[in-house]
């Protein structure tokens, strides 16, 4: 087991999908995108965001709303293929989209048709050429026409979100769906050709316990993902209001929180995972992600963890998130808005941050700190965290020499809070974040 020392995880902090992070964003100026976009060269990486569901969970963050009338999905739809048209026209010759992916929301709950002509207008407007392909699935919302439809397009990689099999969890969550519908669903991707198989679970839910969560990652490893993304709950009812529906006294206290991770952590590195930071694990042997760990490969970006190398990452859709080595920004998040701007051809980010030269020293110092455990600091930004960096030292979490800040195999779960220090944004925020473990 970790060991687990609660004096230095008491202060939430961020996932760090990027730096600064989407909590430190502000108004920015509406032509940086253009700009940023036209001026990318070398890969680029399409995310493609689809804001619906045909079911709404208690817990999920997301932003995303019920899907509701045809109508208003096909209205999204038409002004995300305008949207298309609008960034392949900004983009130079010498740019190359590598990867595809597609998130939300839930994508299947478009109907497959309609995701196939949207896949066609990408690869018309970009010109790809056999782009690596994800996608995030609900189990629930899965057919044989879904299927068919992912197979046609040709997606390599897909992800499915399980979170637990406990049906009281279940219920809590709002999130109900049997094993069958899980296994069936498995069954459909293998044969649409799907290569890499993730399941998201979670952990540190309402009357979860550790049986529970072992239970979840014996018929998850049975069942042949090849990748799972183990998730402790972010209970922050008062950032996402849908989560006033789960019973607050019946999660988990940080302590089991905590041993439930390092359950999670013990079982898959012991049962053929390869860890990828501290909370994703990919099959040794095989999966792309486990062989970009094991090289010290593995990037951080809006998707997580990732063998992506791609230097600029552009964002489709409501809410998506667009990041440049010197921008970060973000498509207006009310549909409505979005589609009405998209429609009449203008690009939709509001929000976001110029990336300063020391953002830009910080965030890859925090990126290799989560992907590979290490990370080289300046002298001024190693002055800067001593003092709060020692206690982790101290406990034997940490060391430090010549520059370098390495984490020690027991200072995993503290990778974030470790991280954290290194944010210029944190000190004295107000913002409210998931417990780091």
């Amino acid at each position: 087991m970790w060991p687990y020392h609660p004096d230095l995880l008491t202060v939430p902090v961020p996932r760090y999908t990027s730096y600064p992070t989407a909590a430190d964003f502000g108004a920015i100026d509406a032509a940086l995108l253009p700009s940023a976009i036209s001026g990318a060269t070398g890969d680029i990486s399409l995310y493609v965001h689809i804001p619906f569901c045909e079911q709404i969970c208690h817990y999920c963050g997301c932003n995303t709303g019920a899907a509701g009338r045809r109508q208003r999905l096909d209205s999204y739809l038409a002004a995300l293929a305008r949207e298309i048209g609008t960034v392949s026209a900004l983009l130079q010759p010498g740019a190359r989209v590598r990867r595809v992916s597609f998130g939300g929301g839930s994508p299947n709950a478009l109907d497959p048709i309609a995701f196939i002509r949207l896949f066609d207008r990408l690869i018309v407007a970009f010109g790809l050429t056999d782009p690596i392909m994800s996608i995030e699935l609900d189990p629930r919302s899965m057919t044989a026409d879904w299927m068919k439809a992912l197979r046609t397009v040709g997606v390599q990689r897909a992800s499915l979100g399980v979170q637990t099999f406990a049906s009281h969890c279940q219920q809590a969550i709002g999130r109900v769906q049997d094993e069958d519908t899980i296994v069936r669903s498995v069954d459909w991707l293998r044969e649409a050709g799907v290569s890499s198989l993730n399941f998201d679970l979670m952990y540190g839910l309402p009357g979860q316990s550790r049986d529970d969560l072992t239970d979840a990652l014996h018929r998850t490893r049975v069942l042949g993902a090849d990748r799972i993304a183990l998730f402790g709950y972010a209970h922050v009812p008062h950032v996402v209001p849908r989560q006033r529906a789960i019973d607050a006294t019946a999660l988990p206290d940080q302590a089991e929180r905590f041993a439930m991770a390092s359950l999670g952590h013990t079982y898959l590195a012991s049962h053929g995972y390869v860890p990828v930071g501290f909370d994703h694990f990919a099959r040794a042997g095989g999966d792309p992600l486990a062989r970009a760990a094991l090289e010290g490969r593995v990037r951080r970006n809006f998707q997580g963890f990732t063998d992506d190398d791609a230097p600029n990452l552009v964002g489709l859709g409501a809410s998506a998130i667009s990041q440049f080595p010197h921008l970060i920004a973000q498509n207006e998040k009310n549909s409505g808005r979005y589609r009405m701007l998209a429609g009449d051809g203008l690009l939709t980010a509001d929000r976001g941050i110029v990336r300063t030269a020391d953002d830009q020293q910080r965030g890859a110092a925090i990126e290799a700190l989560l992907c590979q455990g290490r990370a080289r600091l300046t002298d001024d930004l190693m002055g800067e965290i001593a003092p709060r960096l020692q206690p982790f030292i101290d406990q034997g979490l940490v060391t430090s020499s010549k520059g370098w800040v390495v984490l020690a195999p027991d200072g995993l779960p503290y990778a974030r809070t470790v991280a954290a220090l290194l944010d210029r944004f944190r000190a004295g925020s107000p913002r409210q974040f998931s417990a780091a473990v």
